[in-house]
């Protein structure tokens, strides 16, 4: 018999399927009940150094073993499924998990004792397998990425995910529990971060399906809040366009609900918008914006996570009502130029969550541009001047970011006078008359560097443009890193 380096089972490669390496049986086998057998079995030899990974095999039915001392505060169990990685490395992957990973997925609440991975995510996870080996997955290739030594750990830690999660989605009990949407989730921006869209695609379909059967994203929120929002925000940045709809302004519906604070007042016509042609679902977000980031400006509390939250809504919401181009009649340029502004500064404000939104940030700006083109310069000054501060911010680091500066440069151009120069102070006055969440953190250090720049620029004795270097201090609004590297790798 030849030698042959295939890892796949010999029923796998016959039939020419994916083979996800179970053992000692793949999961395609199981099911179809027939004899598994690998040509090279999947990283079970004999150990080759000190980082070989020796344990005993995936069974069908996990055992739990002891933990460690070291992590019984976090972990009230003292106890984790088992895994094929060694006993050491597992405790050094739940470790980082615990203490680096969480927070990175969600940097809204940095408190341990309220961190919805720790106080939610993870007691699940420490009786569910699959979720416990997702979990281990996301810290073993943030480790593996610093190392740079290959990603052998990861790859079995993957193999058994997906055949712990198949086992699961096949029992309809199992399948719509919130470890078993939490996991798909996971994988799916797994996946997505490694390039790999067609399988991050399938996993946010088999997720939706698994919503549908639970009685929409609505009722999942109701019973847990953390699924609800990762999957909604997770499956919106993979596909790059919503795939929940929204419950309407009184939160009528099995979409996704509105904040308490949308609904406490009516809105009413604005007259600084009044003039405006400004389609009314964007003018009906727009003005319940305003009043919601007003009340924050009275001291009414709105934490981090109502903020996420909000985001969710107004995104979906705009995204979801704009206009298809091949059947709906045009909308007027105004209108999508503020429907994808606020899009932009919503996610602006909020910051990365969950993996980094560089990939939707990034269409987004080019749909930006393409309707700002059709923009008429006389339109409203103030809403120029938003509409510019918003593009900079959300454009740097891009291709595009130069076109903003230099639509900068022209509304300065035409809104300076001798009796009142454009400054940051006059620039911020306006971008408040439009939009603007008060209680941003460092909003002087993400926004003003891009003006000072333009006003350096303007000036007539200045150079036309300045070095980039000077903005790169601003340049983490949009692309900071808040989760583990490896949903950033291609």
């Amino acid at each position: 018999m030849r030698h042959t380096l295939r890892r796949s089972c010999s029923a796998c490669a016959k039939s020419k399927h994916s083979c996800d390496l179970g053992t000692p049986r793949c999961s395609r086998c199981i099911k179809r009940k027939v004899q598994c057998s690998y040509a090279n079995e999947p990283l079970t030899g004999p150990p080759r150094g000190p980082s070989s990974i020796t344990a005993p095999p995936l069974s069908q039915n996990t055992t739990i073993v002891p933990l460690g001392t070291r992590f019984a505060s976090v972990d009230p169990f003292e106890s984790y499924p088992q895994t094929r990685l060694p006993r050491e490395h597992v405790q050094r992957l739940i470790h980082s998990f615990l203490h680096k990973i969480a927070f990175q997925y969600y940097p809204l609440d940095l408190s341990a004792t309220s961190n919805p991975f720790l106080v939610s995510w993870w007691p699940l996870a420490l009786g569910d397998p699959a979720l416990f080996h997702v979990s281990l997955q996301t810290a073993c290739l943030d480790e593996e990425l610093l190392a740079q030594k290959g990603f052998q750990a990861s790859t079995v830690l993957m193999a058994d995910s997906v055949a712990l999660l198949r086992r699961k989605v096949e029992d309809s009990t199992l399948a719509v529990q919130d470890g078993t949407m939490n996991s798909v989730i996971t994988l799916a921006a797994i996946e997505f971060g490694k390039g790999n869209t067609r399988v991050s695609e399938m996993h946010v379909a088999g997720v939706k399906r698994l919503v549908n059967l639970r009685g929409g994203i609505s009722a999942v929120r109701q019973t847990s809040p953390l699924t609800a929002r990762m999957v909604s925000w997770v499956s919106l940045l993979v596909m790059g366009h919503p795939q929940f709809d929204t419950q309407d302004d009184v939160g009528i519906g099995d979409g996704i609900p509105p904040i308490p604070e949308w609904q406490l007042d009516s809105p009413i016509v604005d007259d600084k918008l009044s003039t405006l042609s400004i389609d009314l679902p964007v003018k009906n977000v727009l003005i319940r914006l305003r009043r919601v980031f007003q009340r924050t400006q009275s001291g009414a509390p709105f934490p981090n996570t109502r903020l996420h939250d909000l985001t969710c809504f107004v995104v979906h919401r705009l995204l979801s009502s704009a206009p298809n181009h091949t059947t709906d009649p045009p909308a007027s340029p105004i209108s999508e130029c503020l429907r994808y502004g606020i899009v932009l500064y919503m996610f602006i404000i909020q910051g990365p969550t969950y993996f980094s939104h560089a990939v939707i940030m990034n269409t987004l700006v080019a749909s930006f541009v393409q309707h700002l083109e059709q923009l008429e310069s006389s339109a409203h000054r103030d809403i120029n001047i938003w509409l510019a501060a918003v593009g900079l911010v959300a454009s740097t680091g891009t291709p595009h970011y130069q076109w903003f500066v230099e639509r900068a440069q022209r509304v300065v151009a035409t809104t300076t006078t001798t009796s009142q120069p454009q400054s940051w102070v006059n620039t911020l006055a306006c971008i408040k008359n439009v939009l603007w969440l008060e209680r941003l953190p460092h909003r002087d250090d993400i926004f003003r560097p891009h003006w000072d720049m333009v006003f350096d620029s303007h000036h007539p004795e200045m150079p036309s443009m300045l070095p980039l270097r000077r903005l790169q201090i601003s340049s983490s609004a949009n692309q900071r890193l808040v989760t583990p590297r490896a949903f950033l790798s291609s």
